[in-house]
């Protein structure tokens, strides 16, 4: 399981990309190109960090913990069951989506 302080750097890097690109969005022609093409880049690849860091932890939890976890989630009505399926790498059918 990824520690607190890892997720937290995560979410952090992900923070400052995200904060890099505000600031683009506010002042355009304060970028070059290739400095509004890394900011894009950083903001794809802090996101991509998180998710899979999420997915790694997740798949490290007992099959019966994610069983009844994706269920939740499906119940919840975030998103459509279809979502968290295809955003899990465990391929079972949410109870939901049965019913």
């Amino acid at each position: 399981m990824i520690n607190e302080a890892k997720m937290t750097e995560l979410n952090q890097a992900k923070d400052i990309a995200y904060f890099r690109a505000d600031l683009c969005i506010y002042s355009p022609e304060s970028y070059s190109l290739d400095e509004k093409k890394e900011i894009c880049n950083d903001m794809m690849a802090t996101s991509k960090a998180v998710l899979d860091a999420m997915r790694e932890d997740f798949e490290q939890l007992p099959r019966i913990a994610r069983a009844k976890l994706l269920d939740m989630l499906c119940a919840s009505g975030v998103e459509s069951p279809q979502w968290w399926r295809d955003a899990s790498s465990v391929k079972r059918t949410c109870l939901l989506a049965r019913s």
